[in-house]
């Protein structure tokens, strides 16, 4: 794949860096999940207390949303093929390191310079952030949801011959966390429609078929997430519930946001943990990730400009238009570090690849007007020289 997009052979080199280090982490990840818990292994071994089967246990009996979608994915290599639980993050986690190899391609292909902090380019660094690559290789909503978002984004950036990828990949989002299916059809539908990447008499025909898929899912996802109605009595009950069972109680990881007012629940949700919110060594590394999109968001307005974001790849339109309304809601539902590191690894990549854009698209513009002031003051000094040399002639 590197080939065929044209990849230099250091980056080619980056992917199979990239391969063995999200190995590493499935590794990483079974140990962690074996000793501190968590929800992996009862996905894999089938043992999630809410999910019950009436009667005989069979494959088809768990095809569903959400929890049950992804203990049917388990059923076959777990239950029949009877794999252990370390191979199924190895498989779990390769799924995550395809996803990860296609956002690192449409990066290299599409970004027009690279940036460096600390002297560091961001330009592959990024994609060796721990948090990024631990939250993907392993068994669970996480891995899924991250692969096929990446997967759907790479259908989306030339939808006109891959948008059969694309319904696939957005079958195994929808499937796995449905409300993220719900914000990227949006995302995309908002993305394409006010883009000028697509014929004006194609948009009209995508409005109102996203029209019709948004009002067609809210329906099923309100019914899945167990909501009467979409309002903000209902959701603000929902939201509620959430902070209350994921805040501060028994958990060393939780916050207690539920007096936030909203910035600050979209900072903490961001940027936190921070070195002092630090408990363990998952969210040390979390916390360096988190200093690094904070240094970087100082760019955004700097660097903000109509050209960079008409020129901005399709694939980033949407993901950045899909980041916005997700961040919202999770920053109002979520009040423990830990779930908050899992759940904004989805999405947050990027936030950090606009951020990059927009630094690299303007670094190139101020590129090109030296370049250009250079060869004007080239091209006087030499016609200056061409007179001087015709007025010694004479």
């Amino acid at each position: 794949m590197a080939k065929k997009f044209g990849l230099s052979y250091k980056y080619q080199l980056h992917l199979h860096y990239l391969l063995f280090y999200h190995l590493f982490f499935s590794l990483f990840f079974t140990w962690y999940i074996v000793s501190f818990g968590g929800d992996s292994q009862g996905y894999w071994r089938l043992g999630m207390q809410q999910v019950l089967i009436d009667g005989e246990e069979t494959w088809m009996k768990y095809f569903g949303e959400s929890t049950t979608f992804i203990l049917w994915l388990c059923y076959i290599p777990s239950k029949i093929l009877g794999l252990s639980y370390l191979t199924g993050n190895i498989l779990f986690g390769f799924l995550g390191f395809i996803g990860v190899r296609y956002l690192f391609v449409m990066t290299a292909e599409l970004f027009p310079l690279n940036h460096k902090v600390l002297n560091i380019p961001l330009f592959p660094t990024i994609f060796y952030m721990a948090n990024f690559n631990f939250w993907t290789a392993g068994v669970g909503k996480d891995s899924i949801c991250f692969w096929a978002i990446a997967w759907f984004m790479f259908a989306i950036q030339k939808y006109d011959s891959r948008w059969w990828q694309g319904l696939l990949a957005f079958f195994f989002v929808y499937m796995a966390r449905p409300h993220m299916g719900q914000a990227l059809i949006g995302g995309t539908a908002i993305a394409i429609i006010f883009g000028s990447e697509m014929r004006r008499e194609y948009k009209v025909s995508l409005g109102v078929l996203a029209l019709f898929g948004t009002i067609y899912l809210s329906s099923h996802t309100l019914e899945v997430i167990k909501l009467d109605e979409l309002s903000m009595e209902s959701l603000e009950s929902y939201t509620g519930t959430k902070m209350k069972n994921l805040s501060s109680g028994n958990v060393g990881s939780g916050v207690d946001m539920s007096n936030y007012p909203l910035p600050f629940k979209v900072f903490t949700y961001l940027y936190r943990p921070i070195f002092i919110d630090a408990h363990n060594i998952m969210s040390f590394l979390s916390s360096i990730e988190n200093a690094l999109y904070l240094w970087l968001s100082f760019f955004i307005i700097r660097n903000w400009t109509t050209e960079a974001i008409r020129d901005m790849p399709v694939f980033l339109k949407v993901g950045f238009v899909t980041f916005i309304p997700v961040t919202l809601a999770f920053a109002n539902s979520l009040g423990n570090l830990g779930v908050i590191m899992r759940m904004k690894n989805m999405m947050m990549i990027y936030f950090v690849l606009f951020i990059f854009f927009l630094i690299a698209y303007n670094k190139k513009l101020r590129y090109q007007r030296f370049m250009e002031k250079q060869h004007f003051y080239q091209r006087r000094k030499a016609i200056i020289a061409e007179k001087e040399a015709a007025k010694n002639q004479v």
